[in-house]
């Protein structure tokens, strides 16, 4: 073990001389490699940060892995029963979706529907009265009184019981969270999404807020917003400063329909036990089994295969181009031997072993291939930021981008076996050199 120890240091301390006697042949080895150490760097983190990208989307619309997300309709009074078996719940988050319009009283949003903002209009999604038959078919009501447009935004409002970021990690913009440790207000705070905050800024309404049920309009006051990644306007808000103006009963739906008429519960796996008690008491109150739903969330399984798909496709390219650096050096390797035939020769004459000799030409390349993959791994850490900095306004998921360690890890690596490949054949022929080669010096 001592033996082989001293001759790895020797191979390596030999080997370093090499490279500092041919600094313009190790430095055009480096570049014939070092595109193909890039293209491995690259691709291996453009693989990491796309990855990283779609799965934070999806954690906003869906939840972290593991999250239990149990949907049901607001029907046969799920809403109170809900809001009860969550309360003071660690683990748990229920949310009841509704619409709600801001500005003017009296008016028609200039979005019925809570319709997206596009090009700096509202899209109406409303669409013409209609008038419909018992058997369900619908004809357009050309008699029907037309409401008067007027400024007013309508907004998908999503009322909250807890902190719902540990399960949707909404990207901050602007402004604070929903803030639960204070007592609620009658004055509902809400959180916009980018889409509503786009609204507001096209529109100037009056900040009065009107729910179908509620006791009176309320005056909200929007406290942030976030990028939830929805396309529609939406408003965040405490479910219990909602309750201080809705009544139970207009919480209430037979139907499915109504001012909320979706609910929304998300357990951490820890709290899967509050889940099988929740089920049980909405069974209770008459829902078809089939109008529950629950699901757990695995991204990884979604995932998993899409990009693995294109990360090797991409890893293929990049090792066709790692191939022709490969061919470079060791192109530059075997007439290094044929130029130190003599050197090696003599070495041999003076007792230096064929193991030894190989391993001095197979550590120049190496050391020639680590040294590449530090300049491409510092290159592409380098450019990130500045990438993150010119690109960051037009996809927040790119604003906080890192240089990811697995691209490193694979830098290395191929900076390893671009230096094994392009020295193995080198060393091979330096071993066989014969001794009596040295007679010719």
């Amino acid at each position: 073990m001592i033996r082989l120890r001293g001759r790895f240091r020797s191979a390596l301390i030999i080997g370093g001389q090499g490279i500092r006697a041919r600094k313009l042949r190790t430095f055009l080895s480096m570049i014939s490699l070092f595109m193909g150490v890039l293209a491995v760097v690259v691709v291996q983190a453009a693989a990491e940060t796309a990855e990283r990208a779609v799965r934070s989307d999806l954690e906003l619309n869906e939840g972290p892995d593991g999250t239990i997300v149990m949907q049901l309709p607001n029907m046969n009074g799920a809403v109170p029963i809900v809001l009860d078996q969550v309360r003071g719940k660690t683990g748990v988050v229920a949310q009841i979706t509704g619409q709600a319009i801001i500005g003017e009283p009296n008016v028609e949003p200039v979005n019925p529907g809570a319709g997206p903002f596009e090009d700096g209009r509202a899209l109406d999604f409303g669409g013409p009265p209609l008038t419909c038959d018992a058997n369900g078919f619908c004809t357009v009501d050309e008699n029907a009184p037309r409401p008067t447009k007027g400024a007013a935004i309508a907004v998908e409002l999503i009322a909250v019981t807890g902190d719902v970021r540990q399960f949707r990690p909404y990207r901050p913009e602007t402004g604070a969270w929903l803030d639960f440790a204070s007592p609620p207000s009658l004055a509902p705070r809400l959180v916009l999404n980018r889409e509503a905050a786009e609204g507001f800024a096209m529109h100037r309404v009056p900040a009065e807020m009107r729910v179908d049920g509620a006791i009176a309009n309320t005056t909200p006051r929007v406290v942030g917003v976030v990028d939830d990644s929805g396309f529609q306007p939406r408003a965040y808000m405490r479910a219990d400063e909602l309750v201080n103006w809705l009544p139970e009963s207009a919480l209430k739906s037979n139907s499915g329909r109504g001012s909320f008429y979706d609910i929304q519960v998300m357990f951490t796996p820890a709290a899967a036990g509050e889940m099988t008690a929740l089920r049980s008491k909405l069974s209770g109150l008459g829902l078809p089994p089939d109008a529950i739903s629950v699901r757990t969330v695995d991204i990884e399984k979604r995932l998993g295969k899409q990009i693995q798909v294109v990360r090797y496709v991409f890893l293929g390219l990049a090792s066709l181009v790692l191939l022709i650096g490969v061919a470079g050096i060791l192109n530059v390797g075997l007439a290094t031997v044929g130029e130190r035939v003599e050197e090696f020769a003599l070495r041999r004459a003076v007792g230096m072993s064929r193991i030894l000799l190989a391993g001095i030409v197979l550590a120049e390349t190496l050391l020639t291939g680590l040294l590449t993959a530090a300049a491409a791994i510092g290159l592409s850490a380098a450019a990130i930021p500045v990438i993150a900095d010119l690109i960051g306004d037009r996809d927040p998921t790119l604003r906080n981008l890192t240089f990811p360690w697995e691209a490193g890890v694979a830098g290395v690596i191929a900076g390893l076996i671009a230096g094994i490949l392009g020295g193995l054949i080198p060393a091979i022929r330096a071993a066989r050199i014969p001794i009596a080669t040295v007679m010719r010096a």
